[in-house]
């Protein structure tokens, strides 16, 4: 156990799916994965381990923001030996080059929190995703014939942002979308030597001002969950087995 999971020895797999929402953990267990079984209840953060196709798989909700990923990530990382974290979530796009349900597949993860500031003593360092996660993600995508981008998000400590001119530069230099959690996620599984992706479905504009409805959301969260989860099952059969 650790402080903010009550799961024991060997109930979490190496391979963990992390939607911010807890109940869209719960959601995504019993709707994507065999004999799912709950291992955490702490703080209604719930964690679930099943098999998808045979493959061991554990789904893991984060909360929100880049202090609550944190302590989560860190916790499956060191405490559990997790291998691998791929982020679930919805971002805003800031860039006309995705459109509303699109998915964008984050390479990097630019952002306004001091984390990584405080961590390398004013350095700005640069995480990013796993290569071969983001490769299979990719060539997945394209085999399932979905909207996919490769590209760069901003991860804010700000929901609700007054700066509008902040996400055009932003836009300017090649970042896609706004979330709230990938950057330190691809920090700590480089510091874990664990492999972590972002796959992030496009739910509102921000230039365009369009949104998608619940059930929209909920739909095209489907796809990208099934996205995810095949990028873990080909991921896992390409590790040696020992």
């Amino acid at each position: 156990m650790s402080i903010h999971l009550a799961a024991q020895p060997g109930e979490i797999a190496p391979h963990v799916l992390m939607p911010g929402d807890p109940l869209r953990a719960q959601w995504i267990a019993e709707t994507f994965l065999e004999d799912a079984r709950q291992y955490n209840t702490v703080r209604n953060m719930f964690g679930y381990t099943g098999t998808y196709q045979g493959v061991p798989v554990s789904v893991q909700g984060s909360g929100m923001g880049q202090p609550s990923m944190s302590i989560y990530a860190t916790e499956l990382l060191k405490d559990y030996g997790v291998k691998t974290i791929i982020r679930v979530g919805t971002c805003g796009a800031i860039s006309h080059q995705v459109k509303l349900r699109d998915v964008i597949i984050a390479n990097t993860a630019s952002t306004d929190s001091a984390i990584n500031r405080l961590q390398f003593h004013g350095i700005d360092f640069a995480p990013g995703a796993d290569f071969n996660l983001m490769r299979y993600a990719a060539d997945n995508a394209e085999s399932r014939g979905l909207n996919a981008k490769v590209g760069g998000l901003f991860s804010s400590d700000l929901f609700y942002n007054g700066r509008p001119e902040l996400a055009m530069q932003l836009a300017d230099y090649g970042v896609l979308a706004i979330e709230m959690e990938t950057s330190v996620l691809y920090t700590l599984a480089l510091k874990y030597g664990a492999q972590a992706l972002t796959v992030a479905t496009v739910s509102d504009h921000i230039l365009t001002e369009e949104a998608t409805s619940a059930q929209e959301r909920q739909q095209t969260f489907s796809a990208m969950v099934e996205l995810a989860l095949e990028t873990v099952k080909q991921n896992a059969e390409a590790q040696p087995s020992h």
